[in-house]
């Protein structure tokens, strides 16, 4: 092939290229200002919060979330963290609330199966601490209901807060997995983040005497 037939036939590819893309490019502008629109209510966002019902919270017969007791409160990164008692739905001050003793904050969920199985050997210690250790359940998902239903059938009467949007363990920056429990000295702050299910009340008893120095 002749150099003038290489540049004619060059001349003739790049024709044809320009063509495509002048073809083509009302489309693709179509298509990016479409995806640029979205309207706001059809982008996919996380369920909703249930709502729950006196009956859902008769039926579950949770203990009462801890009060205030006023006790002095450490650099604790829960600071600012409401969140709503399962047994009543009133709004609970976790720091303030949980300040003047050792606590073990338990994140679970309903669907978590792990969980099944560690809720009723904290339920066990918590009988064994007697009042010297408090034990509160943190529901970290939005299915209050369905968590209430959960705790009800496997004859767990823990005090209970719902997290709905995981603010618990996003402030104590744990992993996203469940079980978690928090380990709170008695000024609310962090003695240790357990990132794994306990599997005895002897390993809850022996966790909690290591890191908060009390054996209950």
């Amino acid at each position: 092939m002749t150099g003038s037939a290489r540049w004619r036939w060059a001349a003739v590819a790049v024709i044809v290229v320009v063509a495509l893309v002048v073809a083509l490019w009302p489309l693709l502008h179509r298509s990016h200002d479409s995806a640029a629109s979205i309207p706001a209510s059809e982008v996919p966002s996380a369920p909703a919060e249930e709502q729950v019902s006196a009956a859902d919270r008769a039926a579950a017969a949770l203990a009462a979330c801890p009060a205030p007791s006023g006790a002095p409160v450490g650099d604790s990164p829960l600071r600012g963290i409401t969140l709503d008692c399962l047994a009543d739905g009133r709004p609970v001050d976790l720091v303030a609330a949980l300040a003047g003793k050792p606590a073990v904050l338990n994140l679970w969920a309903y669907w978590c199966g792990p969980c099944a199985e560690e809720l009723p050997l904290l339920q066990q210690f918590s009988e064994q601490a007697r009042g010297a250790v408090t034990v509160l359940t943190v529901h970290s998902d939005p299915g209050a209901a369905k968590g209430l239903s959960r705790l009800s059938g496997l004859g767990i009467h823990l005090p209970g807060v719902e997290d709905a949007n995981t603010k618990v363990r996003t402030a104590v920056h744990a992993p996203a997995v469940l079980p978690i429990s928090v380990l709170l000295r008695a000024d609310g702050t962090v003695a240790k983040v357990v990132v794994r299910p306990f599997t005895s009340v002897r390993d809850i008893t022996d966790t909690v005497a290591a890191e908060l120095g009390v054996r209950a």
